[in-house]
């Protein structure tokens, strides 16, 4: 793609999908979610408060009944934590949030043959910047090598609009 031609945010999704980068940066925020020590303990403070587990009765039922009551019973403001969380974890301009910003600017100035950054930061030289940026790349490759090595199988890779016609982003958002 030249730079003549109009980068639309679905370009840039999918070159990110396509390469890897959001499975990445999934790993980061799932990592970064099971060290929230936070999110651990008032998940864990609910469970204990948790009127299934309380109730009269309670240590007669089977495992899975417990765990399908307690699960009824906990889902729900367990996920909102989680997702509460991970919206600040995305939205952290010192950390996942700034690495996520700075990976799609740099996908969409290679799309539409830009030099990054767009917005520089202030009191911040060029050169310094761009040395960090392939610093980070070089790493970026060999997390994502190393995920593939990792990986049993081969995710398949669905286009953008291959899932907005799927209705794919409905699951998600519940």
């Amino acid at each position: 793609m030249g730079s003549s031609s109009v980068i639309s945010p679905e370009d840039v999704l999918e070159s990110l999908m396509n390469d890897g980068t959001i499975d990445s940066l999934r790993l980061k925020i799932i990592n970064q979610l099971k060290a929230n020590e936070e999110l651990k303990n008032t998940t864990i403070k609910m469970a204990e408060q948790s009127k299934v587990l309380n109730t009269p009765g309670a240590e007669k039922q089977t495992k899975r009944e417990l765990f399908d009551a307690l699960r009824q019973e906990l889902e729900t403001p367990v996920l909102e934590k989680a997702s509460k969380s991970v919206w600040e974890l995305i939205l952290n301009s010192d950390g996942l949030g700034k690495d996520i910003s700075e990976t799609v600017e740099r996908v969409f100035c290679r799309l539409s043959g830009r030099e990054p950054p767009l917005f520089p930061l202030p009191n911040v030289e060029t050169q310094p910047f761009k040395e960090t940026e392939k610093g980070k790349e070089k790493g970026k490759e060999k997390e994502h090598e190393n995920e593939k090595d990792n990986s049993n199988s081969a995710p398949k890779k669905r286009r953008y609009t291959e899932m907005n016609e799927e209705g794919g982003d409905d699951e998600v958002a519940k």
